[in-house]
């Protein structure tokens, strides 16, 4: 996954083009790019952020940020009881309990630069 300025990209190779595509995830507003380089494809990433940016700065919206890294979460009042003992059980808050859970969760399906 390529990050710059807040903003992650995934990249996929086309094998018959023999290109580098990547898309912008975790915004609603589509960035796309693509290269024949993995080099060529980091300087148009940074350019399509920037340029992504300077866009909205000219028609005067707001940008599509990144995510905030709050999230609010409802589960059964079981469940609550049940997260907050096994955070206690391990010296962690709960908060801190539910981050390293949907980390590791998460971890299956992220790709690493």
């Amino acid at each position: 996954m390529m990050k710059y300025k807040g903003y992650h990209a995934a990249i996929k190779y086309d094998p018959d083009g023999e290109t580098l595509h990547g898309v912008v995830i975790g915004t609603r507003d589509v960035i796309f790019f693509e290269a024949t380089s993995v080099e060529e494809l980091k300087k148009e990433f940074k350019f399509s952020i920037d340029d992504y940016l300077a866009c909205c700065a000219e028609m005067g919206r707001r940008p599509d940020v990144p995510f905030s890294g709050d999230i609010s979460l409802n589960v059964s009042p079981d469940l609550h009881r049940a997260a907050a003992v096994a955070a206690s059980a391990r010296g962690k808050s709960l908060n801190d309990w539910i981050a390293e859970a949907v980390e590791v969760a998460a971890s299956d399906t992220m790709i690493t630069n």
